[in-house]
């Protein structure tokens, strides 16, 4: 069983990050928006940690936020947190793995109240780009709505 230790090894560095967003969320919209970032982030904690330091370019506000993950060694199994200063306190946080280069996180929050299921994906991982995705559920997992993309692309 992998230990999860150095698995966010690979976004060690600073990234240009493009930004795509569904503008409502679970609300059947086909419409995106689109804009640029930029990401810094580093292991800490022996790879048994990473942060990520965002930069969002949001044309509805620009804004930072973080990402602080956490690897338990014994089961392999990450737990992330997004510290976003527009909202008190952290995001519920998502738990998973990677297998076969591609990670998933899940995990539970809300939206205007309701609860809703999270989903993280990292793939199409290599030395100078990485996606993430994010998707929310409102019916316990049996469909996942995609609502944000970030393609990050390693700066030289």
């Amino acid at each position: 069983m992998t230990t999860g230790l150095h698995d966010f090894a690979f976004q060690t560095g600073t990234w240009t990050v493009a930004h795509r967003k569904l503008r409502q969320r679970l609300a059947g919209s086909d419409d995106w928006f689109e804009f640029g970032g930029t990401c810094r982030a580093w292991e800490l904690l022996g790879g048994t940690g990473n942060v990520e330091d965002q930069w969002l370019d949001d044309p509805n506000g620009a804004y930072v936020a973080a990402a602080v993950r956490r690897t338990d060694p014994a089961t392999g199994i990450w737990s992330i947190w997004w510290i976003d200063p527009r909202f008190p306190g952290l995001a519920a946080p998502v738990h998973g793995r990677f297998d076969n280069g591609v990670g998933t996180f899940l995990g539970q929050d809300e939206l205007a109240g309701v609860p809703i299921d999270v989903r993280f994906i990292w793939s199409k991982i290599t030395l100078d780009f990485a996606q993430w995705e994010q998707a929310f559920s409102a019916d316990g997992g049996a469909s996942w709505e995609t609502n944000w993309v970030m393609a990050f692309t390693r700066q030289s």
